[in-house]
């Protein structure tokens, strides 16, 4: 029996899963949490992979594995293999001006034509011109530039910072995938090369960036031993590939934050910002978008109702699609789509017969949907076909959650059991790299709500979506 491992390093926590090559059936997995904020040691990472890896039993008879990891964030080196400073999150928005910033001095649309995307917050560049202009000490040193899961994947190669890594600081060694170059926002996926200026405009000068690997290429092996390492992926990339998602079906994942993403067989290129051109881990492509608040809507509404999550469902079906006119607004934590960093969440349409609990908590539910279809649109929008949506994440297990997102999305919805399915698509990977040949691997499905689209809850939803409903007023000075 031949196995495989995979690994999900996400924003919460790090998740292993070893799987039997030729049926992929779990043999085994583990698990350790990751510290809450916007910036964390990456040392911490790998201490919680290891652990993870230690918890799932080990890896001494695993014959292959890949790391994917959360997109975006921020791991500066110095030219001994230090990391500079704490790495940045994808959630961190302190560059959302630094990004505004790029954008405008290339233009949005000439931006998009570069990278497939325009920069925002949660994009690696963004962040490197906040640390040319708020740490500029700390730009001066940066000597490489990487990403969670290039990074992880350069430390179980034996490489690292000087004087604690068998094989030392080799920053040439660092490698990576289309998907997580495709999330800087200085890769050019029409034409798979970096665009070199745009990552000088962004820092203030060159550094040395990770080699992008083909989707089966081999990263090389874990250090002293025989296990093979994959590219590795971006979390989103690994999820299509552990869902096996093809051409027509989009995955809506409600997590933590939100993400709407498709498999396409061209680049996209909305100048526009909404839509992310990224690539994926199959050779094809991956447009995204990305919203701050998703599942955090329900913990919230459902905390201030004093229930769990079933009970808010409970309650959210117990009013007609469209809660008697009351719409929630989201954003909670700002927003990335639509990008409004400083926004906050607004209740919409209260009057008597709409100021109920169970008004209220389908409100939520619909409100934290209706921004997940409204980038469903934004995606079909770039000539992405749309067959059906498989809906993912803790959130898509609620009875509610599912029977509501019928009534709120046109495709058919489909969900399927739950899963780790981010590092089980690197288990796929892992296999690929392995074998030369893509597994397929069966994915069970748990639900497929009736469809039932209800039209009310997002014509409602986008009265209230103009700019000037989203941003908080000014403060007196």
């Amino acid at each position: 029996m031949t196995l495989v491992a995979g690994v999900d390093s996400s924003t919460q926590n790090c998740k292993v899963v070893i799987r039997e090559v030729a049926t992929g059936k779990l043999v085994r997995s583990g698990r350790a949490g990751h510290p809450q904020g916007t910036e964390v040691d990456p040392a911490l990472w790998w201490e919680a992979m290891r652990a993870a890896i230690a918890d799932a039993g080990g890896i001494g008879d695993v014959a292959a594995l890949a790391v994917a990891g959360q997109q975006h964030g921020l791991i500066a080196l110095d030219r001994d293999g230090h990391v500079i400073r704490p790495a940045l999150l994808w959630n961190d928005t302190r560059s959302a001006a630094a990004a505004r910033d790029l954008a405008a001095e290339v233009g949005a649309g000439a931006y998009a034509r570069r990278t497939g995307t325009v920069p925002v917050a949660s994009f690696t560049a963004g962040k490197l011109r906040w640390l040319r202009d708020h740490e500029p000490g700390n730009a001066a040193r940066v000597a490489a530039v990487a990403l969670p899961h290039d990074w992880l994947t350069w430390r179980l190669r034996g490489y690292g910072p000087a004087g604690s890594a068998p094989l030392g600081p080799d920053l040439d060694a660092l490698v990576t995938d289309r998907s997580e170059a495709s999330g800087t926002a200085y890769w050019n996926p029409f034409t798979g090369d970096y665009d070199l200026e745009l990552l000088e405009l962004a820092l203030g000068h060159l550094a040395i960036v990770p080699r992008v690997l083909g989707p089966a290429e081999r990263a090389g092996a874990v250090a002293g031993a025989s296990t093979v390492l994959g590219p590795g992926a971006g979390d989103n990339a690994a999820g299509a590939l552990g869902l096996g998602a093809s051409g027509g079906d989009v995955v809506v994942s409600i997590g933590t934050s939100g993400t709407v993403f498709a498999v396409a067989d061209r680049p996209t290129c909305d100048e526009s910002g909404t839509v992310a051109g990224f690539a994926d881990a199959s050779g094809s492509f991956l447009p995204l978008i990305a919203t701050l608040n998703a599942a955090r809507v329900l913990d919230a509404v459902a905390g201030l109702l004093d229930v769990d999550h079933d009970g808010l469902g409970g309650l959210a079906l117990e009013a007609p699609p469209g809660a008697h006119g009351l719409v929630l607004q989201p954003y909670f934590e700002g927003e990335r789509t639509p990008n409004l960093p400083d926004a906050t969440a607004t209740l919409f349409g209260m009057t008597l017969a709409a100021t109920t609990r169970p008004a209220l908590a389908r409100a939520a539910i619909e409100g934290m949907l209706c921004g997940l279809a409204d980038g469903l649109e934004a995606v079909r929008g770039q000539g992405v076909a749309s067959e059906r949506v498989l809906l993912i994440g803790g959130a898509a297990q609620n009875t509610a959650v599912q029977r509501i997102a019928a009534q709120t999305f046109e495709p058919p919805v489909v969900v399927p059991e739950p899963g780790e399915y981010v590092a089980d698509g690197a288990a796929v990977q892992a296999a690929w790299a392995l074998t030369g040949d893509r597994p397929l691997w069966p994915v069970s499905i748990a639900a497929e709500p009736a469809p039932d689209h209800q039209p009310v809850i997002r014509r409602q939803y986008a009265r209230y979506a103009t700019a000037d409903r989203l941003s908080p007023p000014a403060t007196a000075p």
